[in-house]
Order: C-alpha cells, then sequence, then structure tokens
C-alpha cells in the first residue's frame, strides 16, 4: 500500500486524534497551522487534513466524519483578550494561526453584542499586528505593521493561551468563544475536521485514511490520562490541566448536533458575508 498523507495541527488538542499514527509504516503525519492546511489539501501535499471547519463551506472538499476537534462548551484554548468589555470592542488583532476561531469571533460579537469589530492579523509570537488579514478577515484599515498596543482585544488560539497568554491586567475581560456559542445556541461548536477533496471520497487512499483515523481516535479515547501525562511537559502544560482540557473540555466525535452546529455556523457566517451559502458535504 502506497504511503498516505495526513495533516494537522501540531497543538496538544489533536492528539486525541493522531496519537500513535508515527508509528505506522503506511502513514506520514505533517504538521502546519490551521489556517495552512486546507491549501496543503488543495494543492494534493496530503490526502486528507484536519481542517478549519470554515473550509467545509469552500468548493471542493468534503467532510470526513471519523474525527473532530470541537466543544460543548468552553474550550479553554480559543479566547478573546480585551482591554475594554466586549461588547465595546472596536479593533481586534487575531491570531495568524486561527482560520475557523476569526469567523466564530465576528458571528458572536454581530450576533451576542452588535458589534462589528476591526479585525487586524495579528502575530501571537512576536506580539505584532502585521495587517489587514486575508479571505475576508481582515478590513480595509490597519494595512500596516504595528503594535500590539494599537488594538483593543486580542484573539488567541492553541497552546498559547495556556503557555503564553497576555498579561491579564491589561487585559482584565475575557471571553471563552466556545462557551459563548454554546450560550447562544445551545449546541456544540465545531472547529475543525477531517477533509478530503471532493470526487475522492471513495478513493483507496482516502478510505485507508479514514478508517485508520477512526480506528485511532477510538483507541485513544480510552487512554487520555495517558495521553496528557505524555505529553502535556514537552508543550509547556501542566499535566491536570492537560488532562482536563482534552479530556472533558473538548470533543472528537461528529454525530447529528456536531453536523447542526456546522450548518448553523455556516448559516450565520453567510449572513455576515464571510463565505456564500451552500450546504457541508459530508463524506461518511
Amino acid at each position: 500500500m502506497e504511503q498516505v498523507r495526513i495533516g494537522c495541527v501540531k497543538y496538544l488538542n489533536t492528539l486525541p486524534l493522531v496519537e500513535g499514527l508515527q508509528s505506522l509504516r503506511d502513514v506520514e503525519v505533517i504538521s502546519a497551522v490551521p489556517s495552512r492546511l486546507i491549501g496543503m489539501l488543495r494543492e494534493r501535499e496530503v490526502e486528507v487534513a484536519l481542517a478549519s471547519v470554515v473550509d467545509a463551506a469552500g468548493e471542493g472538499v468534503s467532510a470526513v466524519g471519523v474525527g473532530m476537534i470541537g466543544s460543548d462548551g468552553p474550550t479553554l484554548t480559543v479566547r478573546v483578550f480585551s482591554r475594554v468589555p466586549i461588547e465595546k470592542i472596536a479593533t481586534v488583532g487575531a491570531d495568524t494561526d486561527s482560520h475557523t476561531s476569526v469567523w466564530l469571533l465576528r458571528v458572536i460579537l454581530a450576533r451576542k453584542y452588535g458589534v462589528r469589530a476591526r479585525v487586524m492579523d495579528f502575530d501571537a509570537r512576536e506580539r505584532m499586528v502585521v495587517g489587514a488579514g486575508e479571505g475576508g478577515r481582515g478590513d480595509e484599515a490597519a494595512e500596516r505593521n504595528g503594535r500590539e498596543q494599537d488594538v483593543d482585544a486580542l484573539l488567541l488560539i492553541g497552546d498559547k493561551v495556556v503557555t503564553d497568554p497576555p498579561d491579564r491586567r491589561e487585559y482584565p475581560h475575557e471571553l471563552d468563544l466556545g462557551a459563548a456559542w454554546k450560550e447562544m445556541t445551545g449546541l456544540p461548536f465545531v472547529y475543525a475536521v477531517w477533509m478530503c477533496r471532493a470526487g475522492e471520497e471513495e478513493s483507496a487512499a482516502v478510505r485507508t485514511a479514514a478508517a485508520v483515523l477512526d480506528r485511532q481516535r477510538r483507541h485513544n479515547a480510552t487512554r487520555l490520562g495517558w495521553i496528557a501525562g505524555r505529553r502535556a511537559e514537552e508543550r509547556g502544560w501542566p499535566v491536570g490541566l492537560a488532562a482536563r482540557y482534552i479530556g472533558s473540555c473538548l470533543t472528537f466525535d461528529v454525530g447529528e448536533a456536531e453536523r447542526e452546529a456546522v450548518d448553523k455556523f455556516i448559516g450565520w457566517a453567510h449572513e455576515l458575508g464571510l463565505c456564500d451559502a451552500g450546504p457541508v458535504r459530508w463524506a461518511t
């Protein structure tokens, strides 16, 4: 069998889906930030990718329902840090690693707070505003680089929310986007899902990848504590917090509620002009 290439994020939250894959002879795991994965899939660098759910609304891809990154309430690692009350936010620096989270931020600010904030790219590692953003996430202003102090709030995702958060004295207001979505809808939220190229759902490579990923997710669900104990420290997480995060905060199985949540989210994003309307295609 030819080697199957699988693209995923290198965050703690992906381990319940991918831990152990690297030891399989016929699987190559390729890591990238969330915003890069859909490009890797379209460019045929991988056969399957754990891509941001916003990309499922685009042409040319199908969601493969054998695993996801989601939450049914607070997510811990998709968070807004603000200098001002949330309803007064006018400018946001959005983590350049993020993709779905930017749309989710816009939806929540608009529908829950009546806010249409200016969203700019923010390099969380350099602590710099680096431009207006791409694909509808940026705005006409802020075409220049700027300081962290030039925005009212920051949207951060992933391990850095825990391992390198902003100074809470400077950012006294916080919003967990998973918790806000749950409060608004009563539904879980889906951040990323396995995807393949449309038309290749029944190919040998995708069928093999789907079977492997489904089996690995089920196996890892029985050893989440072990995964946290083994992997937390190398990512800068306290072991106890890591165990609670992947064991309680996050969800990894795609069900009817998750598919309903995806449809609602894409519909609301369309109303804000973030994407074209259209149903998400599910391969399985």
